[in-house]
């Protein structure tokens, strides 16, 4: 097959653009909240612009081939990602009272981020299959339900609620794309509030004292709530201007727990206050809108549907990292995409944003 050109006519550069701007703050970020640190190896922030980098490579990579052929390869990969998953539960590196981790040597391998693709590309391909005008019905989603429900209880398993409940996040958003029925609509709805109320009595004890950490974090100012009360008094010190680049006081003089993880937007509200978080949630407002209009403009219903999930699965990050670092929501351990430190998170967001990248360079294509 002959090169085509318009590939890179139509090349998206806004996306990565964008994706470049939000990663570079990340990176300066994550110099000022370790700066304090004894490194004995590499630098936090170096090994995540080398993530990045390596990220970056990778979404040009596949951004080569049509992405149409994935949709070949979903049902492979759902296996050999649910086989991942077992490997973990079985012989899977342990850290801090969960397994979650394959030890690669160099890298350690979390199969739950990337459950979060394969079902994306699964369904993509189920919902580009079948359009149904009136809407999908109950009858209609027994085999979605089945394929989601494996790996949600095996990553539960390790345990991991967080990502089990991002999963059933990016999956709704694409069935709710697809189209439901009202009746259907309805009696998910309800099923869901049953399941939420019911699931209090299934959580292990350190989730069910995230949940009350959450409803009463002053209840233990110094235990259970301490990571909340000091991420809550960074944000809101950091005032209109904020209080500088490396003069934040809850992050420098290490008041501020996992601050390179999962309270990295703490340490930047800290520094540069209301107005440059303003502006930093702007840029991930502008990503997300762009990803919507991405999907709005596919060839077809497969790459409509990929847009979709990928664009969901960076709004759900967002919106619940946001919301655990300003105590809207229990802190359940879900990183900021492109912000917070991760070799496995930036990787899962960047194979996600070269899959937009692909779908909007060939919007042209039939």
């Amino acid at each position: 097959m002959m090169f085509d050109r318009r590939l890179v006519i139509n090349f998206d550069w806004v996306l990565l653009i964008t994706v470049c701007c939000l990663a570079g703050l990340g990176i300066v970020n994550l110099y000022s909240a370790t700066a304090g640190w004894a490194e004995l190896s590499t630098p936090f922030y170096l090994k995540q612009a080398i993530w990045f980098g390596g990220g970056v490579f990778l979404a040009l990579l596949i951004c080569c081939f049509d992405y149409r052929h994935l949709e070949h390869f979903s049902i492979p990969a759902y296996l050999l990602t649910l086989g991942m998953l077992l490997f973990v539960l079985l012989l899977g590196k342990t850290s801090m009272g969960a397994t979650r981790w394959i030890n690669l040597g160099f890298f350690n391998l979390q199969p739950s981020e990337i459950t979060k693709l394969v079902i994306i590309l699964l369904l993509a391909r189920i919902f580009g299959r079948t359009a149904l005008p009136d809407g999908y019905s109950l009858r209609n989603l027994w085999l979605p339900a089945l394929l989601l429900a494996c790996p949600f209880v095996l990553i539960v398993k390790q345990p991991d609620l967080g990502t089990a409940l991002l999963v059933i996040f990016i999956a709704a958003t694409m069935l709710l794309f697809a189209g439901l029925q009202r009746n259907t609509l309805v009696f998910l709805g309800l099923t869901a509030f049953m399941a939420a109320c019911g699931g209090w009595f299934m959580l292990r004890n350190y989730q069910k004292a995230r949940v009350m950490t959450f409803l009463n974090p002053e209840a233990d100012p110094l235990g259970s709530g301490y990571h909340i009360i000091q991420s809550k008094i960074a944000v809101g010190s950091g005032g209109f201007w904020g209080k500088g680049f490396m003069a934040g006081t809850q992050s420098q003089l290490s008041f501020l727990p996992e601050r390179h993880t999962d309270f990295a937007f703490s340490v930047f509200a800290e520094e540069w206050g209301f107005s440059g978080s303003l502006l930093l949630l702007l840029g991930y407002l502008f990503l997300v809108v762009w990803g919507i209009y991405v999907a709005r403009r596919a060839a077809d219903r497969f790459g409509m549907f990929l847009a979709i999930g990928v664009t969901a699965m960076i709004f759900w990050h967002i919106l619940v990292n946001l919301g655990m670092v300003i105590g809207l929501m229990p802190v359940v351990g879900v990183p900021l995409p492109l912000f917070s430190y991760g070799g496995t998170s930036m990787i899962t967001t960047m194979i996600g944003v070269g899959l937009l990248m692909n779908v909007s360079m060939r919007r042209f294509m039939f």
